[in-house]
């Protein structure tokens, strides 16, 4: 009976256009930029571009603005978006926030420099338990997209997995990712994920082309060893990722 529900639910809300508008209206996004410098320990704005445009790109597949919240490393840089202060005690008061005004589900966005043990966020790693303690505790059983960009970011798949939760990831536990020089407009992954958007129909779809969009491009730039950005969907969300169809105008489908 309940594959019957899912599948009808799937049936009306695919050939719906209002609902499909209205598929992401009531999800929370969390968009962090973790850090400000680049490899070579020099400045950049890689990790602040793509806070910004990840934010704007989640508006324009159906998030409300008003359910997105973002945060810097310098947020009095950016007097335009307004992000706040990145840190982990304002990023899990503003996941426990926003869980409250829109139930729908949640999606959490990381940007910066990674190590074996986590995500660098301003002086500190972010570690995988810590992450996973902050979603169980805001998000609960809700619907959640966790996506990492950072070198040897995979590390957070295992920890993170969970039958609600979709986990991207710029890379394996034990590689790089590539792009966050003092030159680049955002690093690969970021670049990938918001030149795919435009043209993915919900998240699963759009983890896919991303993962391939990267495949090309480190093999454009000869950058090895290739990241291998990971993708893992829990059973009781994959069949659901369907019905949160993304609100793309381009979009022929």
């Amino acid at each position: 009976m309940a594959r019957l529900l899912v599948a009808l639910a799937l049936l009306f809300l695919l050939g719906s256009g209002p609902a499909r508008a209205q598929a992401l209206a009531d999800w929370s996004a969390v968009v962090v930029a973790g850090d400000w410098h680049a490899h070579d320990g020099g400045p950049t704005e890689a990790f602040d571009n793509a806070r910004r445009d990840v934010t704007l790109a989640l508006g324009r597949i159906g998030f409300k603005p008003d359910n997105i919240r973002q945060f810097s490393v310098r947020p009095e840089r950016y007097t335009d978006t307004r992000p706040e202060k990145t840190d982990p005690r304002g990023i899990y008061a503003a996941l426990v926030d926003l869980s409250g005004k829109a139930p729908g589900g949640c999606l959490f966005y990381l940007t910066s420099h990674g190590i074996p043990q986590g995500a660098q966020v301003d002086q500190g790693i972010l570690q995988p338990g810590v992450l996973a303690t902050m979603l169980d505790q805001s998000c609960g059983a809700r619907p959640t997209v966790v996506v990492i960009s950072a070198c040897f970011s995979g590390v957070y798949v295992r920890t993170l997995a969970k039958p609600n939760r979709m986990v991207l990831t710029a890379a394996r536990p034990d590689r790089t990712s590539f792009g966050c020089g003092q030159d680049n407009k955002y690093p690969y992954f970021d670049d990938c994920f918001l030149s795919s958007m435009g043209g993915a129909r919900d998240f699963g779809g759009l983890a896919g082309t991303v993962r391939e969009c990267v495949r090309v491009r480190e093999i454009a730039e000869k950058a090895s060893p290739p990241s291998e950005p990971q993708f893992w969907v829990g059973g009781a969300l994959r069949p659901m990722l369907p019905l949160y169809t993304f609100d793309n105008p381009a979009r022929t489908d």
